[in-house]
């Protein structure tokens, strides 16, 4: 199994056009972060967690010519804007793509995009088959895929098992029950949004405290503000199997 993380940022804090400070004013690519994104590649099937605003962006750099569904972890923009894009996949597939969502986070993608759903749809608009994520375990094309429920303040996420490796964001609670999902994962892709505790995100100390209970091979950060600070000066403050992950990130499981 092949992990890119596409993305590892957020849209939360000051925009990079009104902000002086050293991390949005940094040279090393590492500290320039689309919206976060993973794409998996298992036994030939691609699949994609979450499309964001910079979905097209990210599909381009890694060269993707096909996604077999795309996983939503919960509604907000951040996560879903991208999804007029997979029109792209419908030309050059003749298919629709399979979004894999809870049915609160489908009506939420009905809303946003309407014109795609209408009676009369006008041609071209993004086709899309949903399929209902419930928190069971499933199978995508063969592979065993486990919803992992946590919230984001009060909102219910959901977080993703694939084999060895397990991909949480934007979440700051998951309950005792939910954590032994997560027992035995080797590669772990966790939510750390700043180093000060926030409302909706864990914190890089919570993310660490989780990480260690788990104890994985490795671990990576993700959804990461620039309220973090320098990619480089975190990952010296961290322990050696943890670190910040980047845009780009790829390693197997």
């Amino acid at each position: 199994m092949k992990i890119k993380i596409l993305g590892t940022g957020t849209s939360q804090g000051v925009p990079v056009i009104a902000c002086n400070c050293k991390v949005c004013q940094s040279t090393d690519p590492n500290d320039k972060r689309l919206r976060t994104s993973a794409l998996i590649e298992i036994q030939g099937v691609n699949i994609v967690i979450d499309a964001g605003p910079d979905f097209r962006q990210q599909m381009l750099r890694e060269k993707v010519n096909d996604i077999d569904a795309i996983l939503i972890t919960h509604e907000h923009r951040d996560h879903i804007a991208g999804l007029d894009d997979v029109r792209a996949f419908n030309f050059m597939n003749q298919k629709p793509v399979d979004i894999y969502a809870e049915t609160r986070v489908q009506e939420a993608i009905k809303s946003n995009f309407s014109y795609s759903f209408s009676d009369k749809k006008y041609p071209g608009t993004p086709q899309i088959h949903f399929h209902d994520l419930v928190n069971e375990t499933f199978e995508l094309k063969g592979i065993k895929i486990t919803p992992i429920r946590a919230y984001h303040y009060k909102l219910p996420v959901f977080g993703f098992r694939i084999g060895d490796f397990t991909y949480l964001t934007d979440l700051n609670y998951i309950s005792e029950e939910e954590k032994q999902k997560l027992h035995g994962t080797k590669y772990l892709v966790i939510d750390a949004l700043r180093k000060q505790k926030h409302i909706s995100h864990y914190s890089l100390s919570e993310a660490v405290s989780l990480i260690r209970e788990l104890s994985p091979k490795r671990a990576y950060i993700t959804h990461i503000s620039h309220q973090m600070g320098l990619h480089h000066e975190v990952n010296e403050e961290l322990p050696r199997e943890i670190s910040l992950a980047y845009d780009g990130l790829r390693f197997e499981v």
